[in-house]
């Protein structure tokens, strides 16, 4: 197996997209694989503000299903990714405004109705609610949600795309030849709570990434030999 990684340029603004290819092989035959292709996404120009140290012993990295973190996470992108000025007018309605559109886009995608997407998995950095109530107020009333009867917050998130490209893409060369059939993964809306920037969350989910990614491409492998299998055993 085989793992390329690029990160983008230290002089990027914000984490924007992270890139890299997943090849499952064995012996002389190669398996079936995911690549990983840059995604542009949009920045933000947060002015830069002192990070709270974390201790990571209660941090879960896993997909999230449960429209309680769903909703939690569209927040999160919804604060990472708009410059608000809190004073506006009418400002708190156009925030829930862009939530609601966040969230209903992205229940779509993971229920497979929404053109050109094959697969999509939400994956969450969550942390306990009351590691962080005393440091991160904004963000704790933001991004709740409960779990298990636990209330945690969600930290850092990004949607895991299997497509052949991202529909409306407008930046990036799609592959072609004979690697244009590929089933390949995208990153996208990838982004981490500022206030816990430099915690290596962003690091966290991308890994994650990688392993679902991988538990995709097996299990793609196995459909695959069990199709072969009955068309065999039907001729034979």
């Amino acid at each position: 197996m085989a793992l390329v990684f690029s990160l983008p340029p230290p002089s990027s603004p914000s984490f924007s997209s992270h890139c890299f290819s997943i090849s499952l092989s064995s012996g002389h035959q190669s398996g079936r694989r995911i690549r990983f292709l840059p995604v542009a996404a949009t920045t933000t120009t947060h002015n830069r503000q002192h990070s709270i140290p974390l201790d990571k012993s209660s941090l879960a990295v896993a997909e999230a299903s449960e429209e309680d973190q769903l909703w939690a996470a569209a927040c999160l992108r919804v604060r990472s990714f708009y410059d608000f000025q809190d004073s506006s007018y009418g400002i708190h309605d156009h925030k829930r405004y862009l939530t609601e559109r966040e969230f209903v886009a992205l229940k779509e995608r993971i229920a497979g109705k929404r053109k050109g997407f094959k697969r999509v998995s939400c994956i969450n950095a969550t942390l306990p609610l009351s590691q962080l109530s005393s440091s991160a107020n904004d963000l704790c009333a933001a991004c709740k949600f409960t779990s298990n009867g636990e209330d945690r917050v969600v930290v850092g998130t990004l949607d895991l795309n299997q497509c052949l490209w991202l529909p409306e893409e407008i930046a990036g060369t799609k592959p072609e030849g004979i690697e244009a059939g590929f089933g390949r993964a995208y990153l996208s809306n990838v982004c981490v709570a500022r206030e816990l920037h430099r915690n290596g969350l962003g690091y966290d989910i991308v890994t994650k990434s990688k392993i679902v990614a991988e538990e995709w491409v097996l299990h793609q492998m196995v459909e695959a030999k069990c199709i072969t299998d009955a068309y065999l055993g039907h001729l034979a």
